[in-house]
């Protein structure tokens, strides 16, 4: 299994209920997903919001996963909040939908071949379509939904590696995104694999981002909440996760 994790390098992280988070900007992100396109190896990114924290806190499994990861962007406020509680002052959450239309800008300027893996029936395709019309160019390669079996999954990569994507994106929710991507990493054979959650359903116009507004007052949460209350479960994890950090001893 190639990877480098967190332990083989040197780098600027903090560690959020025994989490390890990097203290990065979405700039700086971009610089390190053009280094390890560049290099020959599978990468594992994480983007690791409250929720997965919390996770990763109570699953040793998935918490070693992501001590693994090549990186592990702060995805949403909650993350923020907790670093500087550590002393670490993160500037900017770096959220899978946010990295997605970053890494699709880079592609059309530099062609990196993009392969979409999960949500609904036809979610990922109608993203596809709609992230190559915003950024013309754009080298989305291929796109399947994620609605399979973990007994599949050898199966789906293989499908998925004739199509020599450089960067795979998985939106299958944590941590069965995180482990697709690990167990089948030797298969595909992308040099970046991020897990990206919700972010077809965005892209693709299923489910509305959070104006501006919500944005800058890190309101996303509320808005999602808003559009959808089946998702008043993940949002019942940010209390617990406030609760667990102002327990956790510095």
């Amino acid at each position: 299994m190639a990877t480098t994790g967190l332990a083989a390098e040197t780098r600027a992280c903090i560690r959020i209920l025994g989490v390890p988070i990097d203290c990065v900007t979405m700039d700086q992100t971009l610089a390190k997903l053009e280094t390890f396109l560049a290099a020959d190896q599978p990468r594992l990114v994480v983007t690791a919001d409250a929720t997965a924290i919390v996770i990763a806190h109570e699953d040793a499994g998935f918490r070693q996963l992501i001590e693994s990861a090549d990186l592990v962007t702060p995805d949403g406020i909650g993350v923020l909040w907790a670093a500087k509680r550590r002393g670490c002052m993160l500037t900017e959450r770096v959220s899978g939908v946010d990295i997605v239309d970053r890494v699709c800008q880079l592609s059309a300027d530099r062609g990196f071949r993009i392969y979409l893996l999960g949500a609904g029936q036809g979610v990922a395709e109608l993203a596809a379509e709609k992230l190559r019309l915003k950024y013309p160019g754009c080298n989305i390669v291929g796109t399947r939904n994620g609605y399979f079996p973990s007994e599949s999954d050898e199966v789906v990569a293989r499908e998925i590696a004739v199509f020599r994507p450089d960067v795979l994106f998985v939106a299958m929710g944590m941590p069965r995104q995180e482990q697709f991507i690990r167990s089948t990493e030797h298969l595909i054979g992308a040099k970046v694999a991020i897990g990206v959650g919700g972010s077809f359903d965005v892209y693709s116009g299923k489910t509305k981002r959070a104006p501006q507004t919500f944005q800058k007052l890190r309101l996303e949460w509320l808005w999602r909440l808003m559009l959808n209350p089946s998702k008043i479960s993940k949002v019942k994890m940010l209390p617990k996760f406030v609760m667990l950090v102002l327990r956790e001893k510095h």
